[in-house]
């Protein structure tokens, strides 16, 4: 038996360099104010809409536009900010760093801000002049790349300046608990509780980092009540690499074109796009997504963005296919941010007409509301 001196000698000792109580306070108060934060913003809505004609279909659209930041990112934001937090790869001096086309960023912006932190966005140079004048309202600042290049370039500047790349493409997936802790799949499906058909027969979800959809995918499969009916149905816009990747399942898929629907869409598969939890993917026609958008705004009395009508185009497909069917029951998507951030670009008729597209045919085709026209879903 060693004597306690010999013994320590022989110890090896490895550490991290100690945290100071000013550190370990400062993340302290950091999840303090998330917490808070989160403690003063009441549930976003979940809003039904009357559809003309479809007795026995509820369709129903769970508003994240409402968030304090103005989308579904929102609740992305917190996630990734607690998860760097908890990992001790946020700290008091970190700049954060994300690769984002306009709402994730203004989200994470926000967080930011209310922890003090400094935050640079690198995003498409075609990410609409709203979303950037957002980001910077909240304090952020905007490095505009070719779409292709946002990934290398944050990951690079993020090294640069020793701070961290919140990568919400790989992480989305991971740092949102999936089993409830009021995710958005919780809320959504206690708030259907009340409704005539409580549990949906179909979420339907469009895909940007892929992280919603998994978190509302692991989450029915985890509640046997809801994997016994609902299924999830993830649509996808033109110029983008999920639909076709969750057919082949080829990793290696590219897209050469970015997607014109901003917040949706990848030109490459993303690490947090989970396709085993999907039960079908559905392509829309970016016209049909902007027809929708215009459409909806005479339902609703309000402008939604692009990703919303992608949502909701998929969602009334479904329905169409139910009413063939002679199926009753409910439908839920969302509204994922507001049509303000897009005046310039799909509540422009020149700028519509200038990307070749032509949303006539599907309004006429949406004025029969369950009638939708047909996408190779």
């Amino acid at each position: 038996m060693l004597e306690g001196g010999r013994a320590m000698e022989l110890v090896d000792h490895i550490s991290a360099a100690a945290q100071s109580p000013a550190d370990r306070d400062w993340v302290c108060e950091a999840v303090d104010r998330i917490a808070a934060d989160y403690n003063r913003s009441s549930d976003t809505h979940l809003i039904r809409l009357d559809l003309p004609g479809c007795d026995g279909i509820s369709l129903y659209l769970k508003d994240e536009s409402t968030h304090p930041s103005g989308s579904l990112k929102h609740r992305l934001a917190r996630s990734l900010f607690l998860y760097g937090l908890c990992n001790g790869r946020i700290t008091r001096d970190t700049t954060i760093v994300e690769a984002s086309s306009g709402s994730t960023a203004i989200s994470e912006a926000y967080f930011a801000r209310l922890l003090g932190l400094a935050f640079i966005a690198v995003v498409p140079k075609t990410t609409a002049h709203e979303k950037i004048a957002e980001i910077e309202f909240q304090g952020g600042e905007c490095r505009k790349v070719a779409p292709q290049a946002i990934y290398q370039e944050a990951e690079t500047l993020a090294g640069q300046l020793g701070g961290h790349y919140m990568d919400q493409f790989t992480y989305a997936e991971r740092a949102t608990d999936w089993r409830g802790n009021n995710n958005i799949a919780e809320s959504l499906f206690s708030q259907m509780a009340r409704e005539p058909h409580p549990v949906p027969d179909w979420v339907v979800m469009s895909a940007g980092t892929g992280g919603t959809s998994a978190t509302i995918g692991r989450y029915i499969r985890y509640r046997p009540e809801l994997h016994r009916k609902t299924r999830l149905c993830v649509v996808d816009p033109e110029n983008s690499v999920f639909f076709d990747y969750y057919r082949s399942r080829d990793a290696g898929l590219r897209s050469a074109t970015g997607s014109r629907i901003e917040g949706i869409g990848r030109p490459r598969v993303e690490p947090s796009f989970q396709p085993d939890v999907i039960d079908r993917m559905m392509r829309v026609p970016d016209a049909a997504s902007i027809a929708t958008i215009w459409w909806l705004e005479r339902m609703l009395g309000r402008k939604c963005g692009g990703s919303t009508g992608t949502n909701v185009y998929g969602a009334l497909e479904i329905i169409g296919e139910m009413r063939e069917g002679g199926v009753q029951g409910s439908v839920v998507t969302m509204i994922c941010d507001p049509g303000e951030r897009y005046l310039d670009t799909y509540y422009n008729a020149d700028w519509v007409a200038a990307q070749g597209l032509d949303p006539a045919p599907f309004l006429a085709r949406l004025g029969g509301t369950c009638s939708s026209p047909k996408t190779n879903g």
